[in-house]
């Protein structure tokens, strides 16, 4: 069964971290992937750039409107995710517990939908 792990958290304040801090950070992020990766759940993940660099698209009516930025204000950004295959919901909550970001944010887990083509 495949979950998508959204991970939401506040943005900014990066830069004010000091560098050996984002290294240590960085490090609890790479380990976590390389878990999910040695378990054979891990099928891709990213980080996403900051909401300021998003462009949103809408068609609705016949008319297209292009505008930067996010659709939505909120106070938690999406800020990555991981696609991951696994047996069940309680393992899918099992990997989002030990997800670093669950410590300062909120991870999302849903079902992904799968169609045979």
């Amino acid at each position: 069964m495949q979950y998508m792990l959204l991970i939401y958290g506040e943005e900014g304040g990066w830069q004010d971290i000091p560098e050996d801090a984002q290294k240590a950070e960085l490090a609890k992020w790479f380990a976590y992937s390389e878990e999910m990766k040695a378990a054979g759940v891990m099928i891709a993940g990213d980080a996403l750039q900051a909401t300021e660099s998003a462009t949103s698209v809408t068609a609705k009516g016949g008319e297209v409107l292009v505008t930067d930025g996010p659709f939505a204000e909120t106070k938690e950004a999406l800020g990555g995710y991981y696609l991951m295959n696994v047996e069940s919901l309680d393992e899918a909550i099992s990997w989002a517990k030990k997800c670093p970001g669950a410590s300062y944010g909120t991870i999302e887990l849903r079902p992904v939908m799968v169609f045979d083509q």
